[in-house]
């Protein structure tokens, strides 16, 4: 594959998701502009993206979209063109890619990135473009060996590297089951696995248009298998966990800008966002602390993602204290 070929290949990053899971820290932001270790996902995204070689990128929007489209802009100050996908209703993981076709994609046959907004991957590029051109699929998906069958659902291949369907996440105690493989979030596609769909109407893809493709035809989904680095960004523990290890390996920036620390307060294991202030004799142990907290002197909170309660009422697993909404990690 040229050079040039490969550049001109365009990506949708999709960021325009409620990130339910990761509440209540979506309360404040878009998953996509929560920072790993000081740094946005939508950013390192980005970044990634450019370093491959793809600077076309366009971002899909819907919930707090201002908290992206502040962090990124027009993407010049990071070497790319960022344009923007708007989406009201949310338009889901095939409903999002139809509605941004004319942005991603001039013909039918064109080919596109596909790239979710809430992981992180250190995956080749190239090698994926590669194998989707050669094979002819409509879609290609990088998988890895599924890591953990009881908390992911599993894409199944037969032994030619096809797709032949999606299992369900194990139930607890299950045993070892099939052998399946988990999607990192990556794709390339073709424009029309997915032209066919309506515009503006709520569509998935692996739940409902990947299975009716596959069952139209046995070779429109093709895998791409790597050892590729996979992180999740589901959970509050998810972004906690992923933000300790990438500051071990970066140097840590677990605090943000604008927040004041008093001398006595203890902050073990815990990253806090921008313009929080924690006062005097504060302990906070495995947290995250969302943007605008005031800790409270002498207060102590362990595995807590927290963030102002300021007029939100406390949803299933999540509990008011004072001035904060908590919830356990």
């Amino acid at each position: 594959m040229a050079d040039a070929e490969f550049g001109a290949l365009r990506a949708l990053v999709l960021t325009a998701g409620l990130g339910t899971r990761l509440r209540p820290l979506t309360y404040l932001r878009a998953k996509a502009a929560v920072p790993i270790n000081g740094t946005p996902l939508a950013v390192r995204t980005i970044d990634w993206l450019a370093a491959a070689g793809i600077r076309d990128l366009v971002l899909n929007l819907h919930h707090r979209p201002q908290t992206i489209a502040a962090l990124v802009g027009d993407g010049v100050d990071r070497g790319v063109r960022v344009r923007y996908s708007w989406e009201q209703p949310v338009l889901g993981s095939a409903g999002g890619p139809r509605r941004a076709l004319p942005l991603v994609t001039d013909d039918d046959e064109d080919d596109f990135l596909i790239v979710n907004g809430d992981t992180l991957t250190d995956l080749d590029i190239r090698p994926l473009v590669a194998r989707h051109r050669a094979c002819g699929a409509l879609v290609t998906m990088a998988l890895i060996e599924n890591p953990r069958p009881e908390q992911y659902g599993g894409v199944v291949l037969d032994g030619e590297g096809w797709v032949r369907g999606f299992a369900p996440r194990l139930p607890a105690g299950a045993g070892a089951g099939a052998r399946t493989y988990h999607f990192i979030g990556v794709q390339v596609a073709k424009a029309r696995a997915f032209s066919a769909l309506a515009d503006g109407v709520p569509a998935e893809s692996v739940n409902s248009l990947y299975p009716q493709l596959i069952a139209a035809d046995s070779r429109s989904i093709a895998a791409h298998v790597t050892g590729a680095s996979f992180l999740d960004i589901g959970t509050p523990r998810d972004c906690l966990e992923t933000t300790l290890l990438l500051a071990g390996r970066e140097g840590a920036r677990l605090v943000g800008a604008g927040t004041a620390i008093h001398a006595s307060a203890a902050l073990e294991r815990t990253a806090v966002w921008d313009d929080v202030s924690v006062a005097a004799g504060a302990l906070l142990r495995d947290c995250v602390v969302g943007d605008g907290v005031a800790i409270p002197a002498g207060s102590s909170f362990e595995r807590c993602a927290i963030v102002p309660a300021a007029g939100r009422q406390a949803n299933g697993d999540e509990w008011i204290e004072g001035d904060l909404l908590l919830r356990r990690l």
